[in-house]
């Protein structure tokens, strides 16, 4: 057996249904122990965002902090997952996708809490935090290393990968095949970016990522509800097709997709699957963004951050699936190959029923901002797990050259076997991260009611508290 066939088996089993299982149940039990407060605060949280808590620790806004974990969520998942799921799990599994995020609040709530909790300063004057210091402080012991060592491991794997390579090639293919640009010159001008960008720290991400997220995420909307009002009539079929095939024991499309036969097992996995992979949520990642936010409480930022898990899944991921079902196109075969068409080309199909030959631009551009605010987003995650694992200033410095010129190798090679290891490495960084959310639910728990009683009730009222000045 290869090397290729080993990572897919792997693979298969990290993104498999006693991962997903684990990953969604560990979101039921969290949501359940605290009371559905992360459903029951979901508006208080939206309306927060924009607060901003100058006289606290941190090294960017909660807004910023938000923006850095949206950039690195808000990807090709949001456009070609989307579609993936649809053709290979049918329609109803957009409902999965969107049931998975409501237990997902939960769990990104729960993990961001943790990060700011357990975060610490490093001699720069930085706040380092993640799962792996809510495993080194909270857990503690040798357990706690160990699964701190291994999360930090795999999420500088993840950084190179599903954070770096696939998101450049995406966007060199996606320039390629919508403007004719060279891969070699989309690498380059990669490069350049993310060495301008990186090199001035994570306030330069911040701003940045609090400048892009929101633009690229609003032309993304805007264009999608076009198309969904335009194709309003065909929506009410639409939707009832998406749940009917989510509850279906075996059902066919009809008239969104009529060559589409999936079953409710088959529509749950791969709602979960592309749903988990889109919003990060119980991967551990987001958190690490999260601990650098100025905020008086943990709790607090864990409230902002979930709602990054809103905002990419029940929103963005929402719509893409809104947009196929509405356009008539799932379910179109290929005539090259036979098979139904997938993945970005099922997106731009379904954009084109209303902006004909301009759907291209449309997706190709969206897909490239959305890449390129993941490649910033995960550089940061990647770098912050391997000062962990190094504390050096200058190998941190050596990763981000690295970082930024392995961008250049991922917008011109084929990159199959990449796409596996990244995939099973971001996978992988979920398995501890679990464990540490079930083993310090206690304390999860105990920040949350603790907000509850001296701040939601109160600033619900209208009131506005400040804990960093009331101690």
């Amino acid at each position: 057996m290869d090397f290729a066939a080993i990572m897919k088996q792997v693979n298969d089993f990290v993104w498999g249904p006693v991962m997903l299982c684990f990953l969604v149940g560990t979101g039921i039990f969290l949501t359940v122990r605290l009371k559905f407060k992360p459903w029951l605060n979901l508006p208080y949280a939206v309306k927060m965002i924009l607060t901003k808590k100058d006289n606290t620790e941190g090294d960017v806004t909660p807004f910023q902090s938000l923006m850095i974990a949206l950039s690195a969520t808000v990807g090709t998942g949001n456009i070609v997952g989307v579609a993936t799921a649809m053709v290979l799990g049918g329609p109803g599994s957009l409902v999965w996708m969107w049931i998975s995020a409501a237990f997902g609040l939960s769990t990104k709530y729960g993990e961001s809490v943790l990060a700011v909790k357990y975060r610490e300063t490093n001699e720069r004057g930085e706040m380092a935090g993640g799962p792996m210091y809510a495993m080194k402080n909270g857990i503690g012991g040798v357990a706690g290393r160990v699964l701190a060592f291994l999360f930090a491991v795999f999420a500088v794997c993840a950084s190179f990968g599903i954070g770096n390579m696939t998101q450049a090639n995406s966007i060199a293919a996606a320039f390629n095949s919508s403007f004719g640009v060279d891969p070699a010159l989309i690498g380059s001008i990669l490069v350049i970016l993310s060495m301008v960008i990186l090199f001035k720290g994570v306030r330069s991400i911040g701003a940045v990522s609090s400048v892009v997220v929101p633009a690229m995420a609003a032309f993304y909307v805007v264009m999608a509800l076009i198309v969904i009002v335009v194709n309003a009539g065909n929506l009410p079929a639409g939707i009832g097709e998406i749940f009917r095939m989510a509850f279906a024991p075996e059902a066919v499309a009809g008239g969104v997709g009529g060559s589409i036969i999936a079953s409710m097992l088959t529509a749950m996995r791969w709602g979960v699957a592309r749903g988990v992979f889109s919003n990060e949520a119980g991967l551990g990642s987001a958190p690490i963004a999260a601990a650098a936010a100025k905020t008086d409480h943990a709790s607090r930022q864990g409230y902002v951050n979930m709602t990054g898990t809103f905002f990419d899944t029940m929103i963005i991921c929402v719509l893409t699936g809104l947009v196929i079902a509405s356009s008539g196109m799932l379910g179109t075969i290929d005539p090259e190959t036979g098979k139904a068409v997938s993945g970005a080309q099922m997106t731009i199909l379904a954009f084109s029923s209303v902006f004909g030959e301009h759907a291209r631009v449309i997706v190709s551009t969206s897909l490239a901002l959305f890449a390129f605010s993941t490649i910033l987003g995960w550089e940061y995650y990647g770098e912050k797990a391997l000062e962990y694992l190094v504390s050096n200033h200058d190998i941190l410095v050596a990763y981000r050259v690295i970082f930024s010129f392995i961008t250049y190798v991922g917008a011109t090679q084929t990159l199959d076997l990449v796409w596996d290891f990244s995939d099973t490495a971001n996978g992988l960084m979920a398995i501890p991260n679990l464990i540490c959310l079930l083993w310090l639910s206690k304390d999860i728990v105990k920040e949350c009611f603790d907000y509850e009683d001296r701040v939601v009730v109160r600033e619900k009222q209208g009131e506005k508290v400040d804990l960093s000045v009331e101690g």
